[in-house]
């Protein structure tokens, strides 16, 4: 077996141990760890404001997409000292009696430590530590033989219907085969409070398009629609961050897209590479979810 190969690296005056750079993990386009560290360094500038102060859930695949991968909120046994740690209870857990101390990615150190650890994807809560929900997410999650293209007229008719309440929706993809809308609220609403009104959304528009959008779970109920996930607001549930990659034969990326793109069907799946153009031309085009918006309306 290889000897494991180790540098030693400073970033940003912390000293970090970089592991196996030329390992690597996703196999199908030859893309290595040490690509993903440098994905992640030259994404930083955007990525980071959407993590600062949000509890992270990891998904690592030390052996690559194609082997097995594992969840993690807790933090790891050899965790830096530097690294911001936040004890909290796990939601859902019984009466919140259970605690991890969850990592808090508010610098490149911490992210760069996590890229070489192989935590690929990076998904967070849609509030903030301590704070309840500053943002309102959905999942437009297509059933096949629907695609992109349809999560794209979904999202159309979501931004205006939201527009009526004052809200302002920003999309990405998944990363995947589907897209999310974010809207920046208040952050001063339970997370049932978004969930509900999330909820009571998607609804509405199932009503009035119900050949091609359903609001139910049930998966014998997608084919053909495009499910709205209302229930990513939970307390629960995590969203993949935007920037985030993805675990998929290519090194795709959560990416933020324009309403132009939206509005002529043409999300797709971006690679890295892409994303980091695109961060060139368009700057973040997610940064409006960085500044809180309006209330959600209780009916």
């Amino acid at each position: 077996m290889p000897r494991e190969q180790r540098i030693k690296v400073e970033v940003d005056g912390r000293s970090l141990e970089l592991s196996n750079l030329d390992k690597v993990l996703y196999p199908a386009a030859g893309f290595t760890k040490g690509e993903i560290i440098d994905y992640y360094t030259r994404i930083a500038p955007v990525l980071l404001p959407h993590l600062r102060d949000r509890a992270l859930t990891r998904i690592r695949f030390p052996n690559g997409v194609d082997g097995a991968s594992f969840f993690e909120k807790n933090a790891p046994a050899g965790t830096p000292s530097w690294v911001r740690l936040e004890r909290l209870p796990v939601p859902g857990s019984t009466k919140s009696r259970e605690m991890l101390d969850y990592v808090v990615a508010d610098d490149l150190p911490t992210l760069v430590w996590l890229a070489n650890l192989a935590a690929l994807e990076l998904h967070t809560p849609q509030w903030r530590v301590g704070a309840d929900p500053d943002l309102m997410v959905v999942d437009l999650d297509p059933g096949a033989p629907a695609g992109l293209r349809e999560c794209c007229a979904v999202a159309v008719l979501m931004r205006a219907r939201l527009a009526e309440d004052g809200l302002e929706a920003y999309p990405k993809t998944s990363g995947k085969k589907g897209m999310q809308l974010s809207c920046p609220i208040a952050g001063t609403q339970s997370a049932e409070t978004v969930s509900g009104y999330a909820k009571r959304i998607a609804e509405e528009l199932e009503r009035g398009n119900a050949k091609w959008i359903t609001s139910k779970m049930a998966k014998r109920l997608r084919p053909g629609k495009v499910f709205i996930d209302w229930s990513q607001n939970s307390a629960t549930k995590t969203t993949v961050a935007p920037y985030s990659l993805r675990a998929q034969a290519t090194p795709t990326v959560s990416t933020p897209l324009t309403w132009d793109e939206v509005e002529a069907g043409a999300a797709r799946a971006f690679t890295s590479d892409e994303v980091l153009d695109r961060i060139e031309e368009y700057g973040d085009l997610l940064e409006p979810l960085l500044t809180p918006g309006p209330e959600l309306p209780e009916r």
